[in-house]
């Protein structure tokens, strides 16, 4: 069973500066409500939806037959601190992440990985958007030790 998108999360969506051809990164993207609707604005380019939970990703991949059958949609379980590109990815245009308690402050530990991995994961003039946070270039992403 599909779930219907929040207002909350429809709205998100809407105001991501999407091309029909980037390159998409959903950081938490628990049951894939947002990578559906990024998805189905996408013509030539593509998204890769990831979460640390299995269960999200069942779900994610359950709810969205539609949506992988056009091969503009993969779901992938991991961590973002733990985040590393496959060799077919190549980097992303746009990382977007909602309330997702690595990059929310709660965990510096994490968010400063997280970081590194989103840096490296990102095109120099990539943007990253982080719940209601100002848009962060990929090479204006701080460099951490």
């Amino acid at each position: 069973m599909t779930q219907a998108a929040s207002s909350r999360i429809a709205e998100y969506v809407a105001a991501l500066p999407l091309r029909p051809d980037m390159a998409v990164l959903e950081i938490g993207c628990g049951p894939g409500v947002a990578a559906r609707l990024v998805c189905r604005l996408l013509e030539q380019g593509h998204i890769l939806a990831i979460d640390r939970s299995a269960k999200a990703i069942e779900q994610a991949r359950a709810g969205s037959a539609a949506e992988l059958k056009t091969g503009r949609i993969a779901f992938r379980q991991v961590a973002i601190e733990d985040f590393v590109l496959d060799p077919n990815d190549g980097l992303f245009d746009l990382a977007f992440a909602m309330r997702v308690g690595a990059l929310d402050g709660r965990h510096p530990e994490l968010q400063e990985l997280a970081m590194r991995r989103i840096k490296v994961a990102l095109k120099p003039d990539g943007l990253l958007f982080i719940d209601d946070a100002p848009a962060v270039r990929g090479k204006d992403i701080a460099a951490q030790s």
